[in-house]
């Protein structure tokens, strides 16, 4: 026996397994923010196509308004001229927009493991508000990233305990047998027969060792001292982590309050925009506008869409940060999912 000294060094070897498990629950706990903050900025990228392809469409409209009224001598052809660069611009904000839907699938599909063609973001509740219901506060020491460094106090810990129990003394009870059986006797005869197979002379002993390490003293205090500033710089390490979680779970409330804000104000500029786009067409059909108040009506229409689109999603976005510096995602991924 040792006086604890094994049982330390099993402590430590439990804290370090601890430990590792918790690093790993950490990196699936972030890799699930990121695959989620990548679905989100994938529906992000298709409503921001859908808006395009509707801008697209206003801008065909368009032309063929102003196409009539040149054929009719009623516009000068610059006009159409005009509208046709419109559309082209139209298509171009379209293509991006794709490009950019096929390149976060593929970021998607790199995470899935999957191939980008599988991918197929459904939105589910993710393009209406969230309810404006303060969840349920989570103990920043439930976070993973706090439950790893507090694992890396403990196996800090345990390391120390172990260093600490190598002074002690060690004792051992140490015991041996012998026998031996060769037939042969002591004036040189030997036996016949089966004679000699079975031992039949014996012999034994008993022991009692004990073992203190006393000239390992200043090395064993000199691991002591080094262990022990490990294991301050890990505390302090795990007071830091949980002073950067509180700061990104206020950061994230402020953010998602100003995100809210932003997305029950944009519904009004999308209701307006479409009144301008109605008012200026009219009145360019009428004779009374001119086609680059048209355009600039229909961009802002169609800008005031994607806004809006984004609007929403920016809450979503505030909310999963808030919940990952809480460290739980199931209450999003429950509410978006129903």
């Amino acid at each position: 026996f040792d006086l604890g000294f094994r049982q330390a060094n099993v402590a430590a070897a439990q804290a370090a397994r601890s430990r590792a498990e918790a690093g790993l629950a950490r990196t699936r706990f972030e890799l699930g923010i990121i695959t989620a903050d990548t679905f989100l900025t994938l529906l992000a990228a298709q409503e921001t196509v859908r808006a395009g392809q509707a801008g697209v469409d206003r801008t065909e409209v368009l032309v063929r308004i102003v196409d009539a009224l040149v054929r009719s001598e009623l516009r000068p052809g610059a006009e159409l001229s005009r509208a046709r660069a419109e559309q082209a611009a139209a298509r171009t904000q379209l293509i991006r927009a794709e490009q950019s839907v096929a390149e976060t699938k593929a970021v998607l599909a790199q995470l899935l493991g999957i191939e980008p063609a599988q991918v197929a973001a459904l939105p589910g509740n993710l393009l209406s508000l969230p309810a404006d219901v303060e969840g349920a506060a989570e103990g920043l020491a439930n976070n993973p990233i706090a439950q790893e460094q507090n694992a890396a106090v403990v196996e800090a810990r345990a390391r120390l305990k172990a260093v600490e129990r190598s002074f002690y003394p060690r004792f051992n009870l140490q015991g041996a047998a012998y026998a031996r059986g060769s037939g042969a006797l002591a004036n040189g005869a030997t036996l016949g027969g089966l004679n000699g197979l079975g031992p039949s002379v014996q012999n034994w002993g008993i022991g009692f060792t004990a073992t203190f390490p006393l000239f390992d003293l200043p090395a064993i205090r000199a691991r002591e001292n080094v262990q022990s500033a490990s294991m301050r710089a890990e505390s302090s390490r795990y007071d830091l982590v949980l002073t950067e979680l509180s700061g990104k779970v206020n950061a994230a409330k402020a953010s998602l309050e100003g995100a809210r804000r932003v997305a029950m104000n944009t519904p009004i500029q999308v209701e307006a925009a479409r009144a301008t786009v109605r008012q200026i067409t009219a009145r360019y059909e009428a004779g009374l506008g001119t086609i680059v108040e048209v355009a600039d009506s229909q961009r802002l229409l169609t800008q005031s869409e994607i806004d809006d689109a984004l609007a929403r999603l920016s809450v979503w976005r505030a909310r999963l940060v808030l919940a990952a510096a809480r460290g739980n995602l199931q209450p999003v991924l429950q509410e978006a999912s129903r």
